[in-house]
């Protein structure tokens, strides 16, 4: 019998599986932020606690480990590859991939060991794998650097949104009403003057009200979402073109709060018609199990295995981890 290691560590938690090679799992762990680019050695402990649970809640030791995969947050650049690969390394793991945890995320939501996947949460983020093993990461750095669509951005615009409204730029919205109850204010000369006498920043949690706005009908609201499918498309599209996918089958796995837990009429549809523009056989998958899965199933693909339906349905149990589990 073979086990193999998944982990995922993310800018809130790192959780770390372990299953047996018919996708059962047998033990998990779990601590704190592993992202590095919030501390390199928070991460290293972090990461190094999780992984350290799992084993000894299985009473495994690495070498036992047939395969461990880590989907690791941050893992962007050949940059933070320098740091990230003695950190695992030190793990004593005898075969082990890192990823970014965009590609566990894209692991996660297929069936198939090639995909896209786009990513929204406070940010947002898109890469892929092609049949040939290929991968490529479009965004994940901010406005500046190209990307618009993540709840940051969202959040920006329906904030203006009301400012401009306010101004008379722009038509009125129910954005207003929202944002003042929302945020705690009396009126939108108030929380204008107020941000700005208090260099404070758009929250991001603002977001989510351009949905709620969009379902009673705000013409403003619809279209920032509509703006954003639309761009969340044209990155995987630009996934897809350089990763020469445009003939394949495959699933477009979205991830993260916003394109999973927002009401998908006002944003899937636009992501989608961008992307058939190119790639015809595209399916989209929304993510609904934790991204460790991914890291789990990627170690297996790199081991060699052929996954059944049996596994897949198997894995899938593994859903909400919470501390450490141990599963007889």
């Amino acid at each position: 019998m073979g086990y193999y290691l998944g982990v995922d560590a993310g800018g809130s938690k790192t959780l770390a599986v372990i299953t047996d090679h018919n996708g059962r799992m047998i033990a998990s762990g779990q601590s704190g932020p592993g992202n590095h680019q919030i501390h390199v050695e928070m991460a290293r402990a972090n990461i190094q606690e999780a992984t350290n649970q799992a084993l000894q809640a299985a009473g495994l030791e690495p070498n036992q480990i047939r395969y461990a995969g880590f989907g690791l947050a941050g893992a962007d650049r050949e940059a933070d590859y320098q740091i990230l690969r003695p950190m695992i390394k030190s793990l004593g793991f005898p075969k082990y991939e890192i990823v970014c945890d965009t590609i566990s995320a894209l692991r996660a939501g297929t069936t198939r060991p090639y995909g896209v996947v786009v990513i929204c949460g406070t940010g947002m983020n898109c890469a892929g794998i092609n049949p040939q093993g290929a991968t490529l990461q479009c965004g994940g750095f901010g406005y500046a650097y190209g990307d618009f669509g993540g709840g940051r951005e969202l959040a920006i615009e329906a904030f203006r949104s009301v400012i401009r409204s306010w101004e008379g730029r722009s038509k009125a919205t129910s954005l207003t009403s929202l944002i003042l109850t929302k945020l705690g204010y009396g009126s939108v000369e108030q929380m204008f003057h107020h941000f700005l006498d208090h260099h404070k920043e758009v929250p991001s949690e603002l977001a989510p009200l351009l949905f709620t706005a969009a379902a009673d009908g705000d013409e403003i609201a619809s279209r920032i979402l509509q703006l954003q499918g639309m761009e969340l498309g044209l990155s995987a599209k630009a996934v897809i073109e350089n990763l020469g996918m445009q003939q394949d089958t495959f699933d477009l796995v979205l991830a993260g709060s916003i394109v999973t837990k927002g009401d998908a009429q006002f944003t899937h549809p636009y992501i989608l018609e961008e992307v058939r523009k190119v790639a015809p056989n595209c399916h989209l998958q929304t993510l609904r199990i934790e991204p460790v899965v991914g890291a789990v199933l990627l170690a297996m693909d790199k081991d060699g295995l052929t996954l059944s339906d049996a596994v897949y349905e198997q894995i899938r149990f593994i859903k909400h981890l919470k501390g450490v589990v141990s599963v007889d």
